[in-house]
């Protein structure tokens, strides 16, 4: 699989200085996007493979890099609505918008909930925009930025970079979770301002924030074996040398 090089991407200066930073490529031949991450040398190493598929649901899906079979999540989105689903690591989820027509959406999160286990953090995206790019900015419940997917408005193929911030920065469940739900964002957000069945779908919509009480219900009521293989998909043990 050939992708662009992407040593020519201009990163801010928060991740020149330490920030962790994902860049993210496409391919418009195979319809797929490579997550890369630049080591110590400053060489890129993929991290994740995402396929796009345009006639099926989900269509995005996210793979280890060292392993095109194994699924690590999926963001679908919907040509009316102007809600996005996704699932990491078999847990699903909403994006839903919070306002018809501004881009600020909510998702819950566990990795960043500083509450019990069973209570997750309102997690906020919003946007600003100018002629070079496209920003997409995560904030925590108490409105710190902890993530920003700065996407190239005029690139075909350099589609831009994800920049992790806060104490939670190099968290590897964190950074799925924010690759995951801010570019499946990002896509249903393209999808926005290309159809006019989304204009209506807003119009017709139900703004506002998700319920925790019904999201730590359905966490709690995930018991036994299947909890339990659930942890274990999202937290694989080492095996033992």
């Amino acid at each position: 699989m050939s992708f662009p090089q992407n040593n020519d991407i201009t990163l801010p200066v928060e991740s020149q200085l330490g920030n962790p930073t994902l860049q993210v490529d496409f391919s418009w031949k195979k319809l797929k996007a490579l997550v890369s991450q630049k080591d110590k040398s400053g060489e890129s190493v993929p991290r994740y493979v995402i396929d796009y598929n345009t006639l099926r649901s989900p269509h995005l899906v996210f793979h280890p890099a060292e392993d095109k079979y194994a699924t690590i999540g999926s963001g679908t989105l919907h040509p009316v609505s102007i809600h996005a689903d996704y699932e990491i690591r078999g847990h699903k989820g909403t994006l839903k918008a919070l306002r018809r027509f501004v881009t600020s959406y909510t998702h819950l999160s566990y990795n960043y909930a500083d509450g019990p286990g069973d209570t997750p953090a309102a997690m906020t995206w919003t946007s600003s925009s100018d002629f070079k790019s496209w920003d997409f900015i995560c904030l925590d419940e108490n409105s710190v930025p902890v993530a920003k997917f700065s996407a190239n408005a005029w690139a075909i193929s350099k589609v831009g970079y994800i920049e992790f911030m806060g104490p939670k920065a190099n968290n590897p469940d964190a950074q799925e979770e924010i690759m995951i739900t801010g570019l499946t964002l990002f896509s249903q957000m393209v999808l926005r301002t290309s159809s006019i069945l989304s204009l209506f779908g807003a119009i017709f919509s139900r703004p506002g924030p998700l319920d925790k009480e019904a999201a730590e219900g359905s966490r709690r009521s995930v018991g036994g074996k299947e909890w339990a293989e659930h942890q274990e998909l999202s937290f694989p043990k080492d095996s033992k040398s």
